[in-house]
Parts: C-alpha cells; structure tokens; sequence
C-alpha cells in the first residue's frame, strides 16, 4: 500500500500551539543525515488520514517536503496524542532509505477458529507482536497464524511461525505466543 504525506518545513521561531491553532500539527524528521533532524508542519486533516491508513514503526510512508532538497521514504517513529481531546500533538519520521535492515515491531494476526476451541476449549494468548529486522520495502503487516490445526493442549511459539522471506524475528524463538487451553470445570478447584 503506496502512503504518502506532504509536509512544509517549520518558519524559524514558529510555536508548536500557534501551528496547531492554524491546523498545522508539528513534526520531525530524523535521520535522513545521520544525526541531524528538520522541523516539519503538517496539515492536520492530512495527518488524520495518515494515521487511518499507516502504523506506527510499520508502514513505510513517502514524506515529501518541496522547500527542502529531500524526498524518501520513512517509518512514523512516534505520535504524540493530545491527553483528553485525543487530537495529534506531534508526529516524528524517522528515514529509511539509506540505513539498510531497520527494526520494527509486526502485530500476529490470528487466522480461522482452532478445532480445540470448537471442542470447547480457549485460546489463551500471550503475545500479540514481536520484533523483526528486515529491509524497509519488507515489513509486513502482520503475521499471520493458522490456528485450524490447533487442537486442546496445542500451542504456538515464535520458532513455529512462518515469516516471509528476508524477515528475521529478533524475539526468542521459544517464546510462547499462544495455547489452547481445555475449559475450566466449575466445583473442581483444589483447597
């Protein structure tokens, strides 16, 4: 999915509530030359539409700035929400193109009903993303897991996942992502 924002550099000075006051939300991007970042503005419908379609440290996002002499692709790094009027506060990109294999994090993604559930069992899950390092043009979505196979007893750990090619889980591959469990009967608890 091809995401894309326009942004303005920020006028030297400029206060970040004034900007937000002409509906402009203040941003940054960094590492598209090492260590030195640019104060950016970006229209704040804009940055609402952004926010429905990308994913923070998952969705490549092509920032284009026409006053600056750079253009290139970058993960949204943060986004700042304002505490009771849940409106964007600040946005922060950070540049990919030239860094090589980045880390992110990808959500797993739970596919079909597991026959152990169909039998009456749970599925009891313990971790719903994990760490991957790929090439930025690489990063999935989410991964997804088969759970029709899974019968009462069966579980899934990270060393069981299927991850498309050129992505490398970072996490321990013994770490346990999910189980199904039988059902609790009631009146038997031990004292």
């Amino acid at each position: 999915m091809q995401v894309t924002i326009e942004c303005q550099k920020r006028p030297e000075g400029s206060k970040p509530n004034a900007l937000r006051r002409q509906g402009l939300i203040p941003a940054a991007l960094y590492g598209h030359k090492g260590t030195e970042s640019i104060s950016l503005t970006v229209k704040e419908k804009d940055a609402q539409v952004l926010l429905k379609k990308a994913s923070v440290n998952n969705t490549l996002v092509d920032v284009n700035i026409p006053d600056v002499p750079w253009s290139g692709k970058a993960l949204i790094r943060e986004v700042q929400i304002h505490p009771w009027k849940r409106s964007v506060y600040h946005l922060s990109f950070f540049s990919v193109a030239a860094h090589g294999k980045i880390e992110v994090v990808v959500p797993l993604h739970l596919v079909g009903e597991a026959a152990g559930v169909k039998q009456g069992g749970l599925i009891e899950q313990v971790i719903s993303s994990i760490a991957v390092d790929c090439l930025p043009e690489s990063i999935p979505e989410a991964i997804d897991i088969d759970l029709g196979p899974l019968g009462i007893g069966d579980s899934v750990s990270i060393g069981d996942l299927k991850l498309p090619e050129g992505v490398t889980c970072l996490d321990d591959p013994s770490q346990l992502i999910l189980s199904v469990i039988a059902p609790r009967k009631g009146g038997d608890e031990a004292a």
